[in-house]
This record gives structure tokens, C-alpha cells and sequence, in this order.
């Protein structure tokens, strides 16, 4: 059977759900796709969210030969069929070519492209979940324009859900009973995916509770056919990355609720490692120097997470991220390293001040002869002056202490003994 989705696919922009930002009237994208000419073009979003609805939709409104291919399946000579036929009587008007899933095309496949649509024999118009600067040929990008389509909000989902309803009443011939709470639920369970959200429907119909009266909508079967559904999660794409961004950033910004929020989506996804990778890397970049036993705080976290598992090792990571979230914050040794390592790949690297190398026998040629080292520890407070920079970068400083209560401490100590 036809899935729902399929059998209530919009056919005009007015009856598109979300992206406000391409098709309200007077968008760029929309006035393109109302003038009749259509460019190389690439949607880039998750899925269920309306692009290949609205390529079917410029299909329909163009005279040009629609084909459409999708890039888990297409082949070179699948592509090559379809430009061959370019200069026959039967695309006199032009082919335009829709392809899903782009991202799935090698790049010879993507390149055997790029002639026909050069010289507008063919439009092409790409679907891509995946960052298309990432996962689309440069030379396809620089032909064609991006648009990005984004998750649909709770709120634009529900209109979509109540015709759903509306066109299964029709369908069935019988009366569908629900209240707003179960269109609540889809809406927020769908993860801002149409398709999933309209499907749900159909799977809350046929789950059904059957009376004289009609079919009765049950608060707990929808519960039940949208719960985890709204995990919009690929471990190698962009949300993934996305999540993790979201996480690291939230914890530098200290907002431990939405530090909490990001890591248990991917602790809802079961992604262990990478969740623990990033909170080591957050000790010690954000954290720092503030508050440096954070770094083995959570290197003990980490530790325990990963001789627990799943579900238990949520609770060291748990407190690990509450933790780094509200521990006060310096990035001095993350700058102080990097401006470090910017005058050695400069080339800046001088030679080693004598005092400094390893006891070796001093050349005939040697004008000062011996090494003269200068042992801290057999001066008071461990410390004396002698010169550790190389020539070339005497004076140079990259470290600046934090302005917080450790490295100050640290500052108006060693302020003390070094003058």
C-alpha cells in the first residue's frame, strides 16, 4: 500500500509544511520557482522535510523531461542513459533531473555531470542530507545554488496532522476521534519530520480502537508509536557533529541544563566514545588551568563510563558535564600552546641557549666553553634567572595568566620570587 505521506503530498507551494524562509511570497526561491526558469539547484536538510516534494513540484510546473534518481542506487550508465537522451526530439524543452541522496554518487559519477549541465542541456536539481560542501563535488557546487531546508517546528506540523486525519476520515468513510494531545505528541515526537509525523497518523489509525461510533485515538497507543521516534540521528553525519558542537559550546558557556540536554541526546544514541572523547578534550581546553584537577575528575569519569556501559554509565558522564559546566573556565594554556606551535611551524626555532643542552664535549671553535647550568633547586625557592628562550625569541611570551582565583595565585607568586 502507498504510505500516507505519499497519498498527501502537496502539490502547490501554499500547501507546503514549514520552510517559511525559501517560500513565503516574495522569497528568492519561491520567485525563481514561480519565473519558470529553474538553475542547477541542491537542497540540503534532514529528511521528511519537504525536498522532494518541492522538486516534483518544480517537475510539474516546467515543460522539461522529468527523471529522477536516487544516489543509493544510480550507476555511471544510469546517468549516462538519461544525458544521452539531451539531444533527442523528446527533450526538446530540456530534461531535468532530479537526484536524491547526492551525497552517495563518487566523484567520477558526479563529474560524468558536469558537462550537460554546463551547457544547460540538463537541470539538475540534488538532494543531500549531508553537508553538501562536505559531500557534493566542488565543481557541482560551484555550478548549482544551495538552499537549506531546516527540521519543521511543532507548531507547523500540527496543521499537517489534523489533514492527515481529516483525509483518513474521508478514505475510511468512518469517524476518527482524537484531542490535541495526541496531535501534541506526534508533533513533538516527529523530530520536525513531516513524513514521520504523517505516518505516525496512519499507525495511530490503524492501531485504533474500533466503536459504533468510530475510531478512538488513545493517549497511550500514540505515546507508544512516537516514543525514541524523535532521535534525528546519523553517528557519521552532520548531526552528530552538530550535537557534539552543541555540547562542547553549551559547557564553555556554562549553562549546564543545555549541557545535560545535548549529552543525554547522545547518550540516547549510545555514543560512547565520542561523548567521552569530547569531555576530555573540554577539561582541558575550556576548563583548564581554573580548575586543573577537573582534568583527572574526569579522566575518572570517563574511566567509569566505559568499564559500566550502557545504562549505568550515564551517571559519571552526568556529573562529569556538571562539573565542567559550572567549574569556572580559562582557555590560557589552549591559546598559550597554539601561539607556541604558530613560531614553530614560522620556522622560528633557534638554537638551544648552551646551558640548556645536553653535557657533550665543546668544539675548538667554542667561545664560551662549558655548560654552565644553573640548578634551580639549589637556589632559594627553587629558582634562578637564566636564559631558556632561544635568541630568536627572547622576551617572547605566550602564556597570560587567566584572571581566575588559581592562576592568579599562581601569578602573584611567582611575581614575588622573580623579582
Amino acid at each position: 500500500m502507498v504510505p500516507l505521506a505519499e497519498r498527501i503530498r502537496p502539490h502547490s507551494l501554499d500547501e507546503l509544511v514549514g520552510q517559511p524562509h525559501l517560500f513565503t511570497p516574495g522569497k528568492p526561491m519561491r520567485r525563481i520557482i514561480e519565473s519558470g526558469k529553474i538553475p542547477n539547484m541542491i537542497f540540503y536538510g534532514p529528511s521528511g522535510i519537504g525536498k522532494t516534494t518541492v522538486a516534483r513540484m518544480i517537475a510539474e510546473q516546467s515543460d522539461m523531461t522529468l527523471h529522477k534518481l536516487n544516489g543509493t542506487t544510480a550507476n555511471v550508465n544510469d546517468i549516462r542513459d538519461i544525458l544521452q537522451e539531451s539531444g533527442s526530439l523528446f527533450s526538446t524543452d530540456g530534461i531535468l533531473l532530479y537526484l536524491d541522496e547526492i551525497q552517495y554518487l563518487n566523484k567520477k559519477q558526479q563529474q560524468s555531470l558536469l558537462e550537460y549541465i554546463e551547457n544547460g542541456k540538463v537541470t539538475l536539481i540534488a538532494s543531500t542530507t549531508e553537508n553538501p560542501y562536505f559531500a557534493v563535488f566542488n565543481a557541482i557546487i560551484s555550478r548549482s545554488t544551495v538552499f537549506e531546508f531546516k527540521p519543521v517546528t511543532k507548531e507547523q506540523i500540527r496543521p499537517a496532522i489534523q489533514r492527515a486525519f481529516r483525509f483518513l476520515e474521508e478514505e475510511q468513510k468512518c469517524s476518527i476521534h482524537y484531542d490535541d494531545e495526541a496531535v501534541d505528541y506526534i508533533a513533538a515526537g516527529c523530530g520536525g519530520d513531516v513524513r514521520k509525523a504523517i505516518n505516525t497518523v496512519e499507525l495511530s489509525v490503524l492501531a485504533a480502537q474500533k466503536t459504533d461510533d468510530g475510531l478512538f485515538i488513545q493517549k497511550e497507543s500514540v505515546q507508544a508509536l512516537t516514543q525514541r521516534s524523535n532521535m534525528r540521528y546519523d553517528k557519521n553525519g552532520d548531526q552528530h557533529y552538530d550535537i557534539l558542537s552543541a555540547l562542547h559550546k553549551s559547557i564553555r558557556g556554562s549553562d549546564e541544563n543545555a549541557a545535560l540536554h545535548y549529552g543525554a541526546m547522545l547518550m540516547e544514541a549510545g555514543d560512547l566514545l565520542p561523548l567521552c572523547r569530547r569531555l576530555l578534550c573540554i577539561a582541558s581546553e575550556d576548563v583548564g588551568l581554573a580548575y586543573p584537577m577537573a582534568i583527572p575528575i574526569v579522566k575518572a569519569a570517563v574511566d567509569t563510563a566505559l568499564q559500566l556501559g550502557w545504562p549505568e554509565a550515564r551517571l559519571p558522564l552526568a556529573n562529569a558535564i556538571i562539573l565542567l559546566a559550572t567549574a569556572p573556565k580559562s582557555n590560557s594554556a589552549h591559546d598559550a600552546i597554539n601561539a607556541a606551535i604558530e613560531d614553530v611551524k614560522a620556522g622560528m626555532s633557534g638554537d638551544f641557549p648552551r646551558a640548556l643542552q645536553n653535557v657533550h664535549f665543546d668544539g675548538a671553535d667554542a667561545a664560551v666553553k662549558g655548560q654552565h647550568y644553573l640548578y634551580p633547586h639549589d637556589f632559594p625557592n627553587h629558582w634562578v634567572r637564566q636564559q631558556y628562550m632561544p635568541d630568536t625569541l627572547l622576551n617572547r611570551i605566550y602564556y597570560q595568566f587567566g584572571d581566575n582565583r588559581a592562576e592568579q595565585a599562581a601569578k602573584e607568586y611567582w611575581s614575588k620570587i622573580k623579582k
